[in-house]
């Protein structure tokens, strides 16, 4: 028997109950892990209320990142033993597969060690951040040093994991957040500079900062009306990642700013990077010998327990935290 966390209807963190549930053999090609540790991502609150890319089928599983030990192996699965520490890379359906339980079955493409100078609570915070920001900005944007990118968001996983990448290549990582409570703590984590929304006029900022250039990359994760003012700060030529849509307004397609810049905006999510074989395996073992280094760091924000799992998506919705929510089982 092992407790999973399930939900019978989309909605509020309330939704999220614990069941005890008999957790099968994993079948071909699958792993079974003992969880020791769980990520949680803005996906899965997303996912919970029926917002997300796909709609869960009730009652469902939900999770993407774990960390733990491998306690059964099932047939076909090369690479791997009983007794190994791994975590989970998200390449799959929540539909299919889901986390946030004390043994869980995940597919083998899924799974993969990490540097043994982690923590479990650190091994299980960085596949989806790393990963996340290292498609967009290095395997899709090739960014250079000296590059001025634009973080929104900047004090979520993601964003702190852009933040370090960008530092590790010599681009200048530029912090966007709402209020001027986590300045200072974003400067401290590596940000060159920080723009804070409601009060700095952006534009402005901006291009006292580019000296009227403008920023190279933009990694958003929001979306809604501020898409116009990210597109008005982007340089000639520049790029805008959309990989979320944290914001419930509508977002207008700033038509003539592309044009007169000739800009990309780019939709992007990690599903498109971690279905790419190739692509993946090169990354990984990028980020496995950083991490392994010392030269990226995952940021834990908070840690609850698996009992807690409501009070750990209510405090992922308040935007309190800086770094990444962990679950210890």
């Amino acid at each position: 028997m092992s407790k999973v966390v399930k939900f019978n209807q989309v909605g509020d963190p309330d939704v999220l109950t614990i069941v005890d549930e008999n957790v099968p053999a994993p079948a071909a090609g699958e792993i079974q892990i003992k969880v020791e540790a769980i990520g949680l991502n803005r996906a899965e609150t997303m996912f919970r209320r029926g917002q997300y890319l796909e709609t869960p089928e009730c009652p469902a599983k939900i999770g993407y990142e774990a960390s733990g030990t491998i306690s059964a192996i099932g047939d076909g699965v090369d690479g791997f033993k009983v007794g190994d520490a791994v975590s989970t890379i998200p390449n799959f359906s929540m539909n299919q597969y889901g986390v946030y339980a004390e043994l869980t079955n995940v597919p083998v493409t899924a799974v993969t060690h990490y540097p043994a100078n982690l923590s479990w609570e650190q091994g299980t915070s960085i596949w989806m951040q790393y990963l996340t920001a290292y498609g967009a900005l290095l395997d899709i944007a090739n960014m250079q040093t000296d590059d001025f990118v634009l973080i929104p968001a900047a004090s979520s996983s993601v964003g702190l994991a852009a933040i370090q990448l960008c530092n590790l290549v010599g681009a200048v990582p530029i912090a966007m957040t709402r209020t001027k409570d986590k300045k200072q703590t974003l400067l401290d984590h590596g940000a060159k500079h920080v723009v804070v929304s409601q009060e700095d006029d952006i534009e402005s900022l901006i291009a006292t900062i580019t000296s009227g250039k403008g920023v190279n990359i933009v990694f958003d994760p929001v979306g809604g009306p501020m898409l116009e003012t990210l597109a008005s700060v982007t340089a000639q030529q520049g790029i805008i990642f959309q990989y979320g849509a944290l914001s419930t307004e509508p977002s207008p397609f700033p038509l003539f700013t592309v044009l007169a810049k000739g800009l990309t905006i780019r939709g992007y999510t990690l599903f498109e990077f971690t279905s790419n074989p190739a692509a993946l395996k090169s990354a990984r073992k990028k980020i496995y010998g950083w991490l392994e280094n010392n030269q990226l760091k995952p940021i834990v924000a908070k840690t609850f327990k698996l009992d807690d799992i409501v009070k750990a998506h209510e405090y992922m919705e308040s935007n309190s935290q800086l770094g990444k929510i962990v679950v210890t089982v």
